[in-house]
């Protein structure tokens, strides 16, 4: 089974997953087993296929003939987005297996049927997106993943913060994508001379060079709306709302790998799909990568909410990936390839750094959470004797961080 093949089957497992959910509607906790284990079992496969690729420098394309007509949907996998598979694969693979016995604590008092829905939709969505060849795959895996996040961050819609919340973050999500929208219309319309549809793959962007003009309108777009979804500042209002209120395995993925797919739009969109570019873009992406870390570890320790604390930390990280981002930038139009490979490989290491202490933290406050029922860190204490384990792992994490 080759890579290519290892990767879709994971993602079949998770239709599967999905398909069979209402089934089980009925048997709550049967319904938890059998699907967070199916998608743990499609979150390894992804994983592996993904790591795969980027230990073979595997490259291979398919076209599926779905979609509307003469627009049929394009899947790649590389090594870039082998890497962002494997960094999505594994955080969700734990997180899965977390979501087993946390989860549970809900049943009885509201069905979880719908949070498993979109639990799945929402690892489909991410999946998708890394592996998308053609700007309407991508947008519609991006609206996917943007679209089930918003219903898990609204599950205990009882409560008025979770409400403002997932309301904050669909709107800053979709005034990011109508920007990305806006710039992969500018290089497809661009890649045709805007005289047809054809250059609304991305291979049809590769091939083309594009006036540096339309370039730069292009790589501002895109680059205002991955930040959105990234929590760059000051696009980050709702990452410190919707966290916080969502449940904690959904807190993990959220912060640990959904802010990394805007990091894999940025660079598959500038080192890719443009290729060509001036040093200010890169000064751009550092400047306000610089800002976002300063910023978010101000914030972060004035915050008393444990789950708060970690969302803005999430923004000071995605604001250290930045920095290497816009190095790399810098140096590659420089002309200087060792020092754009080293920045860049910087910036993807923190990025599986970042996913993997980041859900672990989550993970963490959860079972804090659960056990305490509370979320200030300033009325607890004594919690390492009642729970040794969940104290050993959470420094293990803070370590990290």
């Amino acid at each position: 089974m080759s890579q290519f093949e290892l990767v879709l089957f994971s993602i079949i497992i998770l239709l599967s997953a999905l398909a069979i959910i209402p089934l089980f509607a009925r048997y709550q906790k049967l319904l938890i087993y059998i699907s967070f284990s199916l998608t743990a079992l499609s979150s390894v496969l992804a994983a592996a296929g993904g790591a795969l690729a980027v230990a073979n420098n595997f490259k291979q394309s398919v076209t599926i003939p779905i979609g509307l007509p003469d627009l049929p949907v394009h899947l790649r996998l590389d090594p870039l987005s082998g890497f962002f598979l494997t960094v999505i694969g594994l955080l969700s693979f734990f997180v899965s297996i977390y979501s087993i016995g946390y989860i549970k604590a809900f049943v009885g008092k509201r069905s979880v049927t719908h949070l498993v829905i979109f639990y799945c939709l929402f690892l489909f969505g991410m999946f998708f997106v890394v592996l998308s060849d053609d700007a309407f795959s991508f947008l519609i895996s991006w609206e996917v993943m943007a679209a089930s996040s918003y219903f898990l961050v609204m599950f205990e819609d009882e409560r008025t913060e979770n409400r403002r919340a997932a309301f904050l973050y669909l709107v800053i999500a979709h005034i990011g994508a109508i920007a990305i929208l806006l710039s992969f219309g500018i290089l497809a319309g661009a890649a045709t001379d805007f005289k047809g549809f054809s250059g609304y793959t991305f291979d049809a962007m590769r091939q083309t060079e594009f006036p540096v003009g339309w370039a730069t309108a292009a790589f501002l777009l895109a680059f205002f709306g991955f930040a959105a979804k990234a929590g760059v500042i000051p696009l980050h209002i709702w990452l410190p709302e919707a966290h916080p209120v969502a449940p904690s395995n959904v807190s993990a993925l959220m912060s640990g790998v959904m802010l990394k797919t805007a990091i894999y739009g940025i660079i598959r969109a500038t080192f890719d799909l443009i290729g060509d570019f001036p040093w200010w873009w890169g000064a751009v992406v550092l400047i306000f990568g610089l800002i976002t870390a300063l910023m978010g570890i101000l914030y972060a320790i004035m915050q008393q909410d444990i789950k708060r604390l970690l969302a803005y930390s999430s923004v000071e990280n995605i604001g250290v990936i930045l920095i290497g981002i816009g190095l790399a930038m810098i140096f590659a139009s420089f002309e200087m390839p060792l020092l754009s490979a080293l920045a860049l490989t910087a910036a993807l290491y923190h990025t599986l750094n970042h996913a993997m202490f980041k859900g672990l933290l989550f993970m963490g406050a959860g079972a804090v959470l659960h056990a305490t029922n509370e979320r200030n860190m300033e009325k607890m204490g004594g919690l390492i004797h009642k729970m040794p384990w969940t104290a050993a792992l959470f420094l293990i994490g803070c370590i990290s961080i």
